[in-house]
């Protein structure tokens, strides 16, 4: 096993105990664990609503009352205080009561007319998912069967196609279809957006009523309408599958180690221990050093990005996260003992790089422990938070940010790499930074020289041709970046 969990170091003593949390995609942290114990820990005082607070309720509840059939049921009401109250306290940035409010109300509103009333539970589901939606393109209020749904990924093994997904401008857009899926055969695309299923529009359903409806039985067939840059919308055919993922993989390439981590699910820790036996009892003192590769990795539970980051390093801090109260920064140090025994690394990262594979690139780049190579990486530096709600269902909500080592944001920014591999490849059309609503990560200033070198003048390597993955092979064997842009007949300063 690795050398346990990275040591987590409060900058101030927390007077409160934890609240319930649970695992999630996209760098949630677990309600059973230590940590869960800790991050979101409050007092009951901080939920006492202000007059003003309770004026904005009462606003609500008169549209709530006008459109729910059995909108006497007092647990409703009582559901929406305890959610509002929440984001007031919990949320990343203080939000305005009025736009809160506002948003439940316009969910709600937004009601089309139907052949019978919406219940109670229905009109508060939309008025709870457009007041937490307004927020960010990552928080969400989970009914009970969504939140079920959002427990199923990190196991590594469900039904459906294998892509990692999230929400822009009403569409589902591609961050990475997951390696060896029906998604990645079927030639999804990171930057991907999906319009239709099944014919039927994506518009107007939340982020997990969609993924909803792309899982299904294993060996139905569905069919996406894609719409990619460059070319008219089009549709594909996909077929289910169970998935099983196997984050981790590995092989040798000559005297160099190759590891590729494709998701960060529960797998990764004992899969790169595993990997890394293997790499040493077939090559032994041949070793040379170790490539690590994240392209079009989308994240993953940040327990595994902490342990990976730690495999590799000896000592330092290995992230941050900090929410909106100043003082309650937690971060997490690597305890020592490198797996990989100071040998020369590169981490290979793109635009599908996101969230927990952020985590580990910038861990290792700040620390010194590895050259970065590749394009900048897609700024998902946001920690979502899964809270259990009293009467039912969760929160998703988004509870502080990412910082590297060196304090540099990850949100909405990514991680530059040490060395840029220029390509005409189409990379993701957007980032974090251009989805509706982001949050905006503020970074201090790190003077980094990068330099930058043509994808064509890479070596081809491995059995698919992959130019980056040579370009990180010469420069291990080069032994230093100046002298791989020799090797490649560029001047070493830029």
């Amino acid at each position: 096993m690795f050398k346990g969990r990275a040591t987590i170091r409060l900058l101030v003593v927390l007077a409160a105990v934890g609240a319930a949390l649970g695992p999630s995609l996209g760098g949630c942290v677990g309600a059973d664990s230590p940590l869960g114990r800790v991050i979101g820990a409050i007092t009951s005082d901080d939920y006492v609503l202000s007059r003003e607070a309770n004026r904005e309720i009462q606003r609500f509840e008169e549209v709530y009352h006008t459109y729910a059939k059995d909108g006497a049921d007092d647990s409703r009401m009582a559901l929406f205080r305890d959610v509002f109250a929440r984001l007031r306290v919990e949320y990343v940035r203080q939000v305005d009561d009025a736009r809160l409010v506002d948003a439940a109300i316009e969910g709600v509103r937004g009601i089309e007319p139907q052949s019978r009333p919406l219940s109670a539970a229905e009109t508060m589901d939309r008025a709870l998912d457009a007041m937490v939606v307004s927020l960010d393109p990552h928080s969400t209020y989970l009914n009970p069967e969504e939140l079920r749904e959002t427990q199923v990924s990190t196991k590594g093994e469900f039904g459906g196609l294998g892509i990692e997904v999230t929400m822009e401008d009403g569409l589902v857009k591609v961050i990475s279809p997951i390696e060896d899926t029906p998604a990645h055969r079927a030639g999804l695309k990171p930057g991907d957006l999906l319009t239709h299923i099944d014919g039927t529009p994506i518009k107007g359903l939340t982020l997990l009523q969609a993924v909803k409806r792309m899982r299904g039985r294993p060996g139905t067939a569905i069919i996406l309408t894609v719409s990619r840059r460059g070319r008219s919308a089009f549709d594909v055919a996909i077929t289910r599958a169970i998935i099983t993922v196997q984050s981790v993989r590995w092989r040798i390439e000559e005297d160099i180690g190759y590891i590729r981590v494709a998701t960060f699910t529960v797998q990764v820790e004992d899969g790169v221990e595993e990997a890394i036996e293997d790499i040493r009892e077939k090559l032994g003192p041949r070793l040379k050093g170790l490539v690590l590769d994240l392209r079009g990795n989308p994240g993953g539970l940040l327990d595994q990005s902490v342990a990976l980051s730690d495999a590799f390093l000896d000592e330092g801090d290995i992230v941050s996260l900090r929410g909106r109260k100043e003082g309650r920064a937690r971060i997490f140090t690597a305890e020592k003992g490198d797996l990989a025994r100071r040998l020369p690394m590169v981490v290979l990262i793109n635009g599908g790089s996101a969230s927990a594979s952020e985590i580990v690139a910038g861990a290792l780049q700040d620390n010194g422990r590895a050259i970065v190579m590749g394009r900048r990486s897609f700024g998902k530096g946001s920690v979502q938070t899964i809270m259990p709600l009293p009467v039912e269902g969760a929160l998703k909500l988004t509870t502080a940010l990412y910082y590297s080592p060196a304090g540099r944001a990850i949100q909405a920014l990514g991680v530059e790499p040490d060395i840029v591999i220029a390509s005409q490849d189409v990379e993701p059309r957007r980032r974090e930074s251009d989805l509706p609503g982001a949050l905006l990560g503020t970074s201090r200033a790190v003077g980094r020289e990068q330099k930058t070198v043509k994808e064509t003048d890479c070596p081809e390597a491995g059995e698919n041709g992959d130019r980056q993955l040579g370009c990180a092979l010469v420069l291990l064997h080069a032994g230093s970046p100046d002298k791989f842009l020799a090797s490649l007949g560029q001047r070493p300063s830029m």
